[in-house]
């Protein structure tokens, strides 16, 4: 008899977690955010998008070019943009949850980081926001590894040999620099800035990393990377729990 009751309360165990946990996944379906993304066909907008639907969230993809986004889900809108133009922008946030920026590129031929698309991106977004007022959606900005430390005061753009950097990305680096220190200067707007570690793979999603601040991460053989499917995960739940308002956050293993 005590054997046969061990049994029942085991398998009532047991249907009350499978319940919750399909409870659960009709919740996330059925009340997920809605997610803005900027560079939404871009190596890490790919699977910012994947990694948001796969949640039960629903996605608004933006691109120049909507043609490069195959993916297709009952909870996905792709739409052309550009983070360039600021009414283009100022329409798509409207209504949004969450806006995630991951984008990069130098206008023209510039060499003047001030004219990178993140830097111009990232205003012409907190622009919008701002004018939504109450209500309105958080940011959240991908920013370079550059803008990490990797001693007190010393950031890692500074260290690198610029003899054999291209002078566009040197720019780059540069504008999100400037994009971070300007959105230290935000007050009024719900933003957290995400910094990747040095080194993106094509590694799977493990679900595994660490968050640290503005220091660079290392693990223990002094290696500064992540999997661009974890570092999604990592955005993605900062999408779900908000817990870096106005913060700069870094991803690594």
């Amino acid at each position: 008899m005590r054997k046969l009751l061990t049994i029942r309360f085991l398998a009532i165990c047991l249907f009350g977690l499978l319940t919750g946990a399909l409870a659960s996944a009709q919740a996330s379906a059925s009340g997920g955010l809605k997610i803005l993304v900027y560079g939404a066909s871009g190596k890490v907008g790919t699977h910012v998008v994947e990694e948001a639907l796969n949640r039960g969230h629903y996605v608004t993809a933006v691109s120049r070019d909507p043609s490069r986004i195959t993916r297709s889900d009952p909870h996905l809108s792709v739409v052309k943009g550009n983070i360039l133009d600021p009414a283009s922008v100022a329409d798509l946030v409207d209504g949004q949850d969450v806006v995630i920026v991951s984008v990069r590129g130098v206008i023209g031929k510039s060499g003047n980081p001030e004219e990178t698309v993140a830097r111009i991106g990232v205003e012409n977004v907190v622009d919008a926001l701002r004018a939504e007022g109450d209500g309105a959606a958080r940011l959240i900005h991908v920013g370079g590894s550059g803008s990490l430390e990797v001693a007190p005061g010393k950031l890692y753009a500074d260290s690198l040999p610029k003899l054999f950097i291209p002078k566009k990305l040197e720019t780059e680096i540069a504008g999100q620099v400037l994009a971070l220190r300007y959105l230290r200067t935000v007050s009024d707007v719900d933003w957290c800035y995400a910094t990747p570690p040095k080194n993106f793979t094509n590694g799977k999603r493990t679900g595994n990393f660490r968050i640290g601040g503005d220091q660079v991460l290392t693990d223990k053989w002094g290696r500064s990377r992540v999997s661009r499917a974890d570092f999604a995960v990592a955005l993605i739940n900062e999408a779900e729990t908000a817990e870096h308002t106005r913060q700069r956050f870094s991803v690594a293993y």
